[in-house]
């Protein structure tokens, strides 16, 4: 008989299986699991009505069996078909209402064990409206608030896979994406025999194609998303009564009109592709009546496989309702042909029609860049809308009344970067039919924002007049602190929930009383409302700081210097560098200040910042700014990280806290990209870790971050900087983590699995860790327990502990 396998090679297989099968998850040092473990602060949500406070108590992490149920990577979706809902969807275990007057809490009589997804106002504030999520399926619940009762509403299954439930503008009812009552047997997904290839075919039609994930992959999978993702929308009542509406469809929109006539839906049909996802489908989008019948067809928008790079589809986008009109729909339509590299001197148009949708619709605007948002005012009309020239890297805010539209007044003209010069956003309020809209007051809307300066980030609520454009502070956080605006609780203004927040103290809200007399400054007396507690005193012993330095060719950059706890003056410690590099268009903007150290410091998940509890320093937030031309921006790339990294341990070094023979890098996602990068062009790091990250740019060959050239358009530059190709060069440990479930458009897990052969190939130091079942980012406790053993284990060894150069 022929020998199959060679002693040695079957010795190295059984070896290999061994590992395998003795591998199991590992947990990190007992300091670490203590801080983990700690309980997470509540989220809290304020009613519309400004009576009340939700407080939800969050699960940090699920453990790795939720991740195990059935999951369906279908059209862009994850599907758990077990509860026709979104597979891995977070979820609450607790909440409870507080009474913004006395404080009184109550708790909310929920199931034992519950599982509480997407809670929702009405906009009176009398109710809450929950999805528990069961093992047969997602059911819908409302609270009373008055006093914190619970009911399940009967033979109601919400399809969380593909819709969900809203408040109708009575707030007595709820528009729902049902479960069909008799949609047949589902289509096998397990132990399938093939009946036939899986084909496609193109014929001349030119576009970007996107590495997108979950895409459909064969006729079954069509019959799966069309089964899991149909529903049948309904209204129903408070008490239960359910009303059909239509018949049961796949839609990707079902928005009521204000007056509460008319169901704006967009409905996904055949043909699907098994390039794009479900937003690229055809659709046909109308305007039904409550009984599902057709009032107005708005467009048949066909398979949108055509896009240049950073395009838009052409045809009716960004459709939906006028929230301050009975029934007025309004959208944009490109008038480029969608593609930004054809010059034009229109770009968008903005149209409008109105109930009983007779005649051609109206043209509100113009928009000379590309369209890019609207918002609309609780009155007179007022609109926001924003365009964007992607040539300079410019974002411009018009108000215009949509009503009697002339010529639009420009509020602000700003690079997308530009922090420290932002105006913020509008403050928005609900209207009792629900919609929300910009909160005014005589001539005048709030705005809020995360106040960037070169102190650092210092949060803001401000007044401004649209007729002369004047601005008023009303509040700003102080530089002792990190107090950002919650919400408004008077019309004018001056009242208003802040949650405030120090290195020592953990967030908490406070209600705040203030006058604002003319010409003078606002002033003001604040109350407590909440009393969370410090959920991790252990970590009140870390310090941080914000360092500022140059870069070589002067462009101004940025740390968050952390120390561990106990930190002796004039240690030099082992280091962590964490980054994610930014592409700007000038230096003026990269050198801008992001961020506070006047946070509560919480450490949770796989954070890097739990290498403080091993005694090393952490430099978070390393900035890495890629400076230039956007079309051409990335040509230099390579030598501007290494420029940055260089400039960032020089000064930790200078500083005296950084031991500079024991420095390592990380970043997740772009960040490991980059870490890759600086392993194989640069000695400056003893070790990488890596987690999620692409690692070869030509399997990403239609652009990637803000890259607008196509593979083939600069073949060079996708070599250049994958790191891949410099797989000989990595001359130092990296630590790979990637989840074997990556949903992110580009990161697929070969990137990791590649790299690794070729670094085992070369004769690199590699380790690769495959988390099972998780996506981009990682969610068990299970994995993310073993992501941090890993990366202290990594560190340890080949950093703080390595020996010396």
């Amino acid at each position: 008989m022929k020998k199959l396998f060679s002693p040695t090679v079957a010795l190295a297989i059984g070896l290999l299986v061994c590992a395998n099968v003795f591998a199991q998850y590992q947990k990190p040092p007992k300091e670490i699991e203590d801080v983990l473990n700690a309980p997470a602060i509540p989220v809290s949500s304020v009613s519309p009505a400004k009576d009340k406070i939700a407080l939800f108590e969050p699960l940090r992490y699920p453990p790795i069996a939720e991740l195990a149920q059935p999951m369906l990577r279908i059209a862009g979706l994850r599907i758990n078909p077990n509860t026709n809902g979104q597979h891995r969807q977070p979820y609450f275990v607790g909440m409870r209402l507080k009474t913004i007057a006395d404080g009184r809490e109550t708790s909310v009589a929920l199931p034992p064990n519950s599982q509480i997804i997407d809670p929702v106002w009405s906009a009176d504030g009398k109710y809450v409206a929950v999805g528990i999520v069961t093992p047969e399926g997602i059911q819908l619940w409302i609270v009373d608030t008055a006093n914190g009762k619970a009911k399940m509403l009967k033979n109601v299954r919400v399809n969380t896979a593909f819709g969900g439930f809203d408040w109708m503008p009575d707030q007595k009812s709820l528009l729902v994406n049902l479960v069909p009552d008799e949609r047949g047997p589902a289509p096998q997904y397990q132990n399938l025999v093939p009946t036939s290839p899986n084909i496609q075919e193109t014929a001349g039609k030119r576009g970007a194609v996107q590495t997108f994930q979950d895409l459909l992959k064969s006729p079954n999978d069509e019959n799966l998303f069309e089964y899991y993702a149909t529903s049948q929308l309904a209204v129903v009542t408070t008490d239960g009564k359910i009303k059909p509406v239509g018949e049961p469809a796949i839609f990707d929109t079902m928005d009521v009109s204000p007056d509460g006539k008319f169901v704006l839906t967009a409905r996904i049909k055949r043909p699907f592709s098994y390039l794009f996802p479900y937003n690229r489908f055809p659709k046909e989008v109308e305007v039904w009546n409550l009984d599902g019948k057709l009032q107005y067809k708005v467009a048949s928008l066909p398979l949108t496989d055509n896009l240049p790079v950073q395009g838009v589809p052409t045809g009716p986008r960004s459709y939906g309702w006028v929230p301050t009109e009975p029934a007025t729909l309004m959208w944009a339509d490109a008038q480029d042909g969608g593609d930004p590299r054809k010059k034009a001197a229109v770009r968008d148009k903005l149209l409008m029609i109105s109930a009983p949708f007779t005649g051609a619709p109206k043209e509100v605007a113009k928009v000379e860049q590309r369209y890019q948002g609207r918002i609309f005012g609780e009155k007179d009309g007022l609109m926001l809308f924003y365009d964007y020239n992607r040539d300079n890297d410019h974002r411009r805010i018009f108000a215009v009344d949509y009503r009697n539209p002339g010529a639009p007044k420009m509020l602000s003209d700003l690079n997308v970067n530009d922090r420290y010069n932002s105006l913020g956003q509008p403050v928005t309020k609900r209207l009792p039919n629900g919609y929300g809209v910009i909160q005014q007051s005589g001539d005048s809307i709030f705005l809020t924002g995360p106040g960037a300066s070169p102190d650092g980030d210092r949060p803001f609520l401000r007044r401004m007049n649209l007729k002369d454009l004047s601005m008023q502070e009303i509040f700003r956080s102080g530089k002792d602190a990190y107090e950002s605006f919650v919400a408004l609780t008077s019309d004018n203004g001056e009242t208003f929930i802040t949650r405030r927040e120090t290195p020592v103290d953990p967030p908490n809200l406070f209600l705040n009383s203030y006058s604002c007399p003319a010409g003078a400054d606002c002033t003001g007396t604040a109350k407590k409302l909440t009393d969370f507690t410090d959920p991790a005193p252990q970590l009140r012993g870390i310090t941080k700081k914000l360092v500022k330095y140059k870069r070589a060719d002067g462009v101004d950059l940025s740390f968050t210097l952390y120390l561990p706890p106990g930190y002796k003056e004039g240690t030099r410690l082992p280091t962590v560098v964490w980054a994610y590099p930014l592409e700007f268009t000038d230096a003026a903007t990269a050198g801008q200040v992001s961020g506070s150290t006047n946070r509560f410091t919480q450490i949770g998940s796989y954070s890097h910042l739990f290498f403080l509890l091993e005694g090393y320093a952490v430099l978070d937030d390393t900035t890495m700014p890629i400076v230039g031309d956007p079309l051409t921006v990335n040509d230099t790339f390579i030598k501007q990280i290494v420029d940055s990294a260089q400039a960032a341990v020089d000064k930790a070094v200078e500083m005296g806290v950084t031991d500079r023979d024991r420095v390592g890098v990380g970043g997740h996602s772009y960040g490991a990209f980059m870490t890759a990068n600086l392993l194989a062009h640069s000695d400056i790091f003893r070790a990488g870790i890596a987690r999620s990250g692409a690692y070869n740019r030509t399997l990403t060959p239609f652009g990637f971050q803000s890259e607008r050239r196509t593979f083939w358009e600069a073949k060079e530059l996708y070599e250049n900087v994958s790191p891949f190709f410099f797989a000989d060069k990595i001359n130092e440990p990296l630590l790979m983590i990637h989840g074997e479930a990556d949903n992110n458009q580009g990161t697929f897990p070969i990137q990791s699995e590649r790299l690794f052969a070729a670094l085992q190939g070369n004769g690199g130091t590699a380790r690769l860790v495959m988390l099972p079942l998780e996506a981009h980012g990682y969610a068990a406790k299970e994995s993310t327990e073993h992501v941090l053993y890993e990366m202290i284990n990594w560190f340890d060894k080949y950093v703080k502990n390595a020996k010396p150069r």
